[in-house]
């Protein structure tokens, strides 16, 4: 390997640690956010009751934690990218005001989370061997 290379791969290895840090917050906020009553009106148009308020907000929190953790940040990633993927999906079908416009941030954080799980997929093929043993 290269000297070129190792330092790219360095630099973005440290570019992706970052996508790690500012995604965790944000979503250790978002989180947070929804055991507040901000949300409550939002989840009684979706239906399921308070207490899909309260898993989701347990969900965002566990995977923000898992994005600073080496050995799950991919996994972690993953969960993210299926946790938004169903909140883009509720605003698209089940939210009154929702639409491809209210979608827009989840699909973002989509997109953000599985850039950070591509580049992670050593270690979710890790844990992936892991558990198959």
């Amino acid at each position: 390997m290269s000297e070129q290379t190792t330092t790219a791969s360095k630099v973005g290895n440290i570019v992706v640690w970052i996508l790690q840090i500012v995604l965790a917050v944000q979503f250790v906020m978002n989180g947070y956010a929804l055991f507040t009553d901000q949300f409550v009106a939002k989840f009684d148009d979706i239906g399921f009751g308070q207490w899909f308020r309260y898993l989701t907000g347990v969900l965002e929190i566990a995977a923000a934690i898992g994005l600073v953790i080496p050995r799950v940040c991919g996994i972690a990633a993953l969960a993210l990218a299926g946790i938004m993927g169903g909140a883009a999906l509720t605003e698209l079908f089940l939210v009154t005001n929702g639409g491809f416009k209210a979608a827009m941030l989840p699909i973002i954080f989509i997109v953000w989370a599985l850039i950070i799980a591509v580049y992670r997929r050593e270690q979710i093929f890790g844990l992936l061997k892991m558990v198959k043993k």
